[in-house]
């Protein structure tokens, strides 16, 4: 893993999040995407060399749906940069970790991810980012 390649925080309503994030950075997303395999719409914000990735469900069933009703507005995810998904899904599958797909998947902001079960990380929802080329 070469750096954390953002982090992402689920919200319940995307405009009024985009409008105190907005505010937060003085400064607005830099991209916005529904990503429809995981049924949600996102927005991007660049903090220096660090995003910060807005989540809302566009599915009442979706993960980020559900994490909502369980836990609340917050920290949905960490998502860490990485030169080849594949082989680091096979390092960690060998180290024991749980991945919640077999294959990677194409997810927003033009890359490739999978994600290392929260149950494998002490609670934390890992995301694994490759950028297509």
């Amino acid at each position: 893993m070469k750096k954390i390649e953002h982090i992402g925080i689920a919200v319940k309503n995307l405009p009024d999040a985009v409008e105190i994030y907005s505010k937060l950075f003085n400064q607005v997303p830099y991209k916005k995407e529904i990503v429809e395999s995981e049924s949600v719409a996102t927005s991007f914000f660049q903090i220096g060399e660090n995003k910060i990735e807005l989540l809302e469900a566009t599915n009442p069933t979706s993960a980020i749906a559900k994490f909502i009703e369980n836990k609340g507005e917050g920290i949905h995810h960490i998502a860490f940069d990485v030169d080849d998904i594949v082989k680091e899904m096979e390092r960690l599958k060998k180290e024991g970790f749980t991945l919640l797909n077999e294959q990677p998947k194409k997810g927003a902001d033009n890359k490739l991810v999978c994600f290392v079960h929260p149950k494998s990380a002490n609670g934390v929802l890992i995301e694994l980012c490759q950028e297509i080329k």
